[in-house]
């Protein structure tokens, strides 16, 4: 474990309330490259106050966001002595467990992502473990893929996208491109996207490693895929665009004139 890791389960791991520490995300399964941060994921049985948060982080970085609530309890900064940046998310232990026996033992699908906390616990690289909750919950995953939970995925996001009766996705698409609504039009593509991997993971009994590069990750990992696949999703999403930065940060600024009037 790197030195700058070291020092933060050092004084995260002493705190009563912390049950587990451990690292997530590309870094956990040696995908990540020089724009990835650190994931470090703090289970703990009550919260811990963000002022003893502060605390600890503040010793160890000038450039910080504590009590971020944005995508979950977390919070973010810079680890001046390495430069590198930590991501630190809380979660409460036994929702963890709770979320993770839905899915696996009572075959719990959603809207996409179903198998997601499924595949981070699995990558999970344990630092700490004081009652090995987490080392349990991993064992869990050593059994095969459940089928009744692969046959829930199919059939739960085959009807969103297409087979609903009334407001599948692909019926929203076509009301909105009948509008010319194109903020519609890509909100419910993310959408029909989101089902459609969840899907292709489920047929290949995979978990589902989250958001980021899954098309290249399919074409690595995934023995089944559909036809014209890659070609499909590079013709709908007509990316990259050289412009696109240019297109947010000009959207962005402009935006800021007017919250500022």
């Amino acid at each position: 474990m790197e030195n700058y890791l070291s020092e933060i389960v050092s004084e995260f791991k002493v705190i009563s309330s912390v049950e587990s520490i451990a690292i997530g995300g590309s870094s956990a399964y040696m995908a990540s490259d020089n724009r990835s941060d650190i994931d470090v994921y703090i289970f703990v049985n009550e919260n811990i106050p963000v002022s003893k948060r502060e605390e600890i982080i503040k010793k160890h970085s000038s450039l910080y966001e504590i009590g971020c609530e944005y995508f979950g309890s977390g919070d973010e900064f810079l680890f001046d002595k390495a430069h590198v940046q930590l991501d630190v998310m809380y979660f409460n232990i036994y929702d963890f467990e709770s979320m993770i026996k839905n899915v696996w033992c009572n075959y719990g699908a959603s809207n996409g992502y179903s198998t997601c906390f499924l595949y981070t616990l699995s990558v999970l690289n344990i630092l700490f473990d004081k009652n090995s909750k987490i080392k349990n919950l991993k064992e869990i995953l050593k059994n095969d893929y459940p089928t009744q939970l692969q046959e829930n995925i199919i059939k739960r996001n085959m009807f969103l996208m297409k087979k609903k009766p009334f407001a599948s996705y692909f019926e929203q698409i076509e009301k909105a491109i009948a509008r010319n609504d194109k903020n519609s039009i890509n909100h419910r593509i993310s959408a029909f996207l989101a089902s459609y991997f969840d899907v292709i993971f489920a047929v290949n009994k995979m978990l589902h490693p989250g958001e980021k590069r899954l098309v290249e990750y399919a074409k690595n990992n995934c023995k089944i895929l559909p036809l014209d696949f890659e070609k499909n999703i590079n013709s709908l999403l007509i990316q990259p665009n050289c412009n696109t930065l240019k297109i947010l940060d000009d959207m962005f600024n402009n935006l800021n004139q007017i919250v500022n009037i």
